[in-house]
């Protein structure tokens, strides 16, 4: 997974009126937990809106003051309902020996064949559920589909990554080719090209 680091301020009180005076400094609210006491902490809006509005996942790298460094991921997350803006954020603090479950991207490399002959690539997911040692867990979820035809799909059953386990059903389809509006059949491609050359003249032979 990609990394990325943030500096967070202790939290004196967690009330509402300290909540709302964090906003309003352009800061928001933090939790972390998961190994021993939780903490709280605020951190620049800013900051934290570059991870969240990411298509990425991130191992953060917290440098809370006071001294406390952790490596965790997001957790949890909350949204101003009109401004769309995240009001707090709950960090889960991560160890190297205890699996985790995250949502990684689901991209696809290369160029379809069924999508060269008129068809159109699906992708149901855009994110996948996996759960894994934090070192093992990738940037993302990457599948070739040069050779995908018409009709053609990767369910999760087909995808296989050291160290990762997927928790979505296996027979779940994540990308997929399907028939579009002009195009043409692998078989009737085939077809055509088997009766073009049946068609050619013999070499040396008459036309």
């Amino acid at each position: 997974m990609k990394k990325a680091q943030l500096s967070g301020s202790l939290r004196a009180n967690v009330g509402k009126k300290d909540t709302q005076a964090l906003r309003k400094e352009g800061r928001v609210p933090c939790v972390l937990y998961g190994q021993g006491e939780q903490i709280h902490f605020s951190v620049r809006a800013v900051d934290v809106q570059k991870l969240i509005f990411s298509p990425d996942v991130y191992q953060v790298e917290l440098d809370i003051e006071g001294g406390k460094k952790a490596v965790a991921i997001i957790q949890d997350l909350q949204m101003h309902p009109v401004k769309d803006t995240p009001v707090h954020v709950d960090f889960l603090e991560l160890d190297d020996k205890k699996r985790v479950k995250v949502s990684l991207p689901l991209r696809h490399e290369g160029s379809a064949i069924g999508v060269m002959n008129g068809g159109k690539l699906r992708q149901p997911y855009r994110k996948l559920r996996v759960i894994g040692l934090p070192g093992d867990l990738p940037d993302a979820v990457t599948v070739n589909v040069s050779d995908l035809r018409i009709g053609q799909s990767v369910r999760i059953s087909d995808l296989d990554i050291d160290g990762v386990e997927f928790l979505e059903p296996a027979n779940a389809v994540v990308l997929g080719v399907k028939m579009a509006r002009g195009a043409v059949a692998d078989e009737e491609e085939e077809e055509g090209e088997e009766a073009a050359e049946g068609d050619a003249p013999a070499e040396g032979g008459e036309e």
